[in-house]
């Protein structure tokens, strides 16, 4: 529970329709494996304690006193138990009978919440036994102790800071004003879902689409736990279909047809901190809610949830092509846009053979075929010097060539030993001004380009480089349009093995791959032996790291205590665990250090759900201190 992490159950027993006894004994099993799992939420389905099929049954008053009866006996089993368990049954108040959810904590029925959207329609017909849920709370004598009964019920704990519970039960999620929608609106970022929805085809997809839709719209985790064996199949077949999702993404779902028991990990952080982002998320109903408190030991939940390493790029081979196809299309339409409105027909790029300058280029291409322009009017410009390879070089000017483009070659050592000898730099001194000379004079080179051919200059630096300052202040850091601003270093990679694979270009294709085999590097110092000398990664650090870093810190809030967790559970056995905790601290260090170059950034598309452009997503002083986060990672 600790850093907003809570252990969450979706519980399908096998019960007997109509046995409450025998039910109750297989809760209460079924419960006690799923707090020794370390659950601290753990829903069972909708009237599980009688079975949902009871039919007529639920007219009996017997059924109905024993039910009641052995809820007391899971409450009872539930004492000293530190979770929120939620059990359905039937109940009957002033006269009516109602379909209920019970939530009991530490041996306490803490609130009744009945039913509020009744069905009678195809193969339900509810209504012949159950009626609406009152919303507003009234107060009922259970066991002789007074227990709200309504569906305006959220459990608050006082112990979590943001884990505030509600309830709503099957046909509640499938109409279109649901009770979760007023408990989220309310402050809840956790509901639970007792259902007993039954099986025909193709209902499961929808099922997980609502679940999954309900969780992104409302900002909350959800747990939809359903009916499954053990249900009458007279006329109907539950297939216990549990799901847990978070703000719109499945965290976990069962296979269909059987009665097993799923978890997930909730984060509560997580939710609270999209919240925050999303000042439009909506105003309180104007409904009487009744808040119950209790109370969670607060313990460090043992994580089953999966990170993956590279969160910017989909796992699905099928998925990332597609987002490789839409990202191209982004950046394309972006510059695509840029022209229309300049009425330009000329582009001018610098290409060193390394990948970012190689998808800049490939986007530029793009572009230039939507607008019906000809290649030739792309000067793709390749600038030899000190650090330059004979293998970037020649990638450099086959890329250019087999894409039908202007290739322009502008040596420029002797301008750059000129401009040595102009500030008095010693060119043996290999330090930072040999280094960003060369980056200022290829700008420079871009720039006088440009004015010449009337065209604009095209960027190419990443999002990874710009989040850590990987870039020459008014050297490659400049351009009039940036189509890679917003392309983590991951993703770029993907990129342009998509296009190498799609492109139907054998010789095309074959340059590409050679680039995708490429060290990273500025190709500033020179090489030793005719191989890149100066490697990136060697430098800052592994871009996987800092992209997982990236992602995790702006996406989601994550504070370096909380990113470091989960970035030993994504690199397990890729970094050692002080590997990634000295390049987390490279990372923020970078990260605020160098935010004055992204305060003055051209124009550039954003791409995804993350950005640093001072004019969208990140509005941060340049001058802000990182003195909080660097003392918690010195903590670690």
């Amino acid at each position: 529970m600790k850093q907003g992490f809570i252990k969450v159950a979706a519980v399908t027993p096998k019960i007997k329709v109509a046995d409450p006894v025998y039910n109750r004994a297989v809760i209460c099993e079924r419960l006690e494996e799923a707090y020794v799992h370390g659950a601290k939420v753990i829903v069972f389905p909708e009237l599980c304690l009688t079975g949902y099929t009871c039919g007529d049954l639920f007219l009996q008053q017997l059924l109905l006193e024993k039910a009641a009866a052995e809820l007391l006996k899971i409450a009872e089993a539930a004492s000293g138990k530190d979770a929120l368990v939620m059990v359905g049954l039937p109940m009957e108040r002033e006269g009516k009978l109602y379909n209920v959810a019970a939530v009991i904590w530490n041996g306490q029925i803490l609130g009744l919440v009945p039913k509020a959207n009744i069905p009678s329609y195809a193969e339900f017909y509810e209504g012949r036994h159950f009626s609406e849920g009152n919303k507003e709370p009234v107060t009922i004598m259970l066991d002789g102790k007074e227990v709200p009964f309504g569906a305006n019920l959220l459990f608050e704990c006082e112990t979590m800071h943001g884990l505030t519970v509600g309830c709503e039960i099957c046909e509640d999620l499938w109409v279109a004003n649901s009770p979760g929608t007023s408990h989220a609106m309310m402050g809840a970022t956790l509901i639970a879902n007792l259902s007993a929805s039954n099986e025909t085809v193709g209902k499961d997809e929808y099922r997980e689409l609502l679940v999954k839709s309900s969780s992104a719209r409302l900002i909350c985790g959800y747990i939809y736990t359903s009916a499954g064996e053990g249900e009458s199949t007279q006329d109907l077949v539950f297939g216990g279909h549990n799901i847990i999702a978070e703000n719109g993404t499945i965290l976990v779902q069962i296979k269909r047809f059987g009665c097993e028991t799923i978890y997930g990990d909730i984060d509560v952080e997580r939710i609270l901190s999209e919240r925050r982002r999303m000042g439009t998320f909506g105003k309180a109903p104007q409904s009487v809610y009744q808040r119950v408190p209790f109370r969670f030991n607060i313990t460090e939940t043992k994580l089953e949830r999966k990170f993956y390493c590279m969160p910017f790029v989909p796992q699905d081979q099928e998925m990332r092509n597609s987002r490789c196809e839409e990202i191209l299309s982004i950046q394309s339409y972006g510059l695509k846009k840029r022209y229309e409105h300049t009425r330009l027909s000329k582009a001018v790029i610098g290409i060193s053979g390394g990948l970012d300058s190689t998808l800049a280029l490939l986007v530029v291409v793009r572009a230039f075929d939507m607008l019906g322009l000809a290649r030739k009017g792309i000067v793709a410009v390749t600038m030899p010097c000190f650090g330059t390879t004979g293998r970037t070089y020649d990638n450099a000017c086959k890329l250019a060539q087999s894409l039908g483009t202007t290739l322009t070659e502008v040596d420029i050592r002797e301008a750059v030993k000129v401009h040595f000898r102009d500030i008095g730099q010693d060119a043996q001194v290999h330090d930072v001004t040999y280094e960003n000379v060369q980056a200022r004079e290829r700008t420079q080179v871009l720039m006088d380009i440009a004015n010449r051919e009337n065209g604009l200059v095209i960027g190419t630096g990443d999002m990874s480089e710009l989040a850590l300052g990987w870039a020459t202040y008014n050297g490659d850091h400049m351009s009039m349009y940036g189509v890679n601003a917003g392309v983590p270093k991951t993703l770029v990679r993907h990129l342009v093995q998509y296009y190498a694979d799609t492109c139907g270009d054998n010789t095309l294709s074959q340059v590409l791959s050679d680039v995708l085999d490429t060290p990273v590097s500025p190709e500033l110092l020179p090489p030793v032996d005719g191989v890149i000398s100066q490697k990136t990664e060697d430098l800052v650090g592994p871009y996987e790291l800092h992209d997982f870093f990236l992602y995790y810190m702006l996406r989601w809030g994550f504070p370096p205590a909380k990113l470091y967790r989960v970035a030993k559970l994504a690199f397990k056995g890729l970094y050692e665990e002080d590997i990634i905790l000295h390049w987390m601290k490279i990372f923020y260090h970078r990260f605020f250090q160098q935010q004055f170059k992204r305060s003055c950034l051209p124009d550039g598309p954003k791409v995804g759900s993350v950005a640093v452009s001072p004019r969208g997503d990140l509005r941060m002083p340049s001058d802000a201190s990182a003195g909080l986060w660097m003392d918690e990672v010195e903590r670690l």
